[in-house]
């Protein structure tokens, strides 16, 4: 059972995949991808953060089903070593054992192990409230600069998305559920969420049975 959360900024993806990770006892994988690579390679967790994204995107025309090649440049080569490492990372994850992916494209990574992908999305005034409440010690953005900040974040995620599958997305087809967390306790969904997903599962091992 792989289940992947792709999701707007502030629309409470993660603490949907915590709480169906402590429901379904399946882990979660979210920053511990980026802690991983940080650790193994010895890099600080937002550089792997930053150059995984935004400059491997703006140097490299890939996408995920070509081979990763030598860039022109240190800090290219460190994005195209990093963006590496994150695959396979989310690769052996899907390898070992049932568990939840959030972010970094895991849909499309770990596709061929057939994932129940959901795609996590809310109003702006629910991503604002969500981003409030869980805003970094010290960080008071007027809400024109949080609106901003959570335009910016979900266009980057969407170039980021674009540079994995190697085409725009103007459909959420790709996904399996599409849930709007607008003004809904994530907590109270959750264990709906978890039967329903474990109801597609069953089905889709029946199918594959009865081929």
């Amino acid at each position: 059972m792989i289940i992947t959360i792709s999701r707007e900024f502030g629309s409470g993806g993660r603490e949907l995949g915590k709480r169906l990770s402590d429901v379904l006892k399946h882990p979660c994988y979210d920053k511990e991808i980026i802690q991983t690579i940080a650790e193994r390679h010895g890099f600080d967790e937002q550089y792997v953060s930053h150059v995984s994204e935004k400059i491997l995107q703006a140097t490299y025309p890939l996408t995920i089903g070509h081979r990763f090649t030598m860039a022109p440049s240190p800090i290219a080569k460190q994005a195209v070593a990093i963006a590496a490492e994150q695959q396979k990372i989310i690769e052996n994850f899907a390898k070992q054992d049932d568990c939840i992916l959030i972010g970094r494209c895991a849909d499309v990574i770990v596709k061929e192990y057939h994932p129940f992908n959901i795609f996590v999305y809310a109003d702006m005034d629910t991503k604002r409230k969500r981003c409030i409440e869980r805003a970094p010690k010290g960080e008071h953005l007027t809400p024109t600069e949080l609106e901003r900040k959570i335009r910016e974040i979900d266009k980057e995620r969407a170039k980021h998305r674009e540079f994995y599958i190697g085409a725009k997305e103007n459909t959420r087809s790709n996904y399996h559920l599409c849930i709007n967390t607008s003004g809904i306790e994530i907590k109270k969904i959750v264990p709906v969420l978890a039967e329903y997903i474990k109801v597609w599962f069953e089905i889709r091992a029946k199918n594959k049975t009865n081929i």
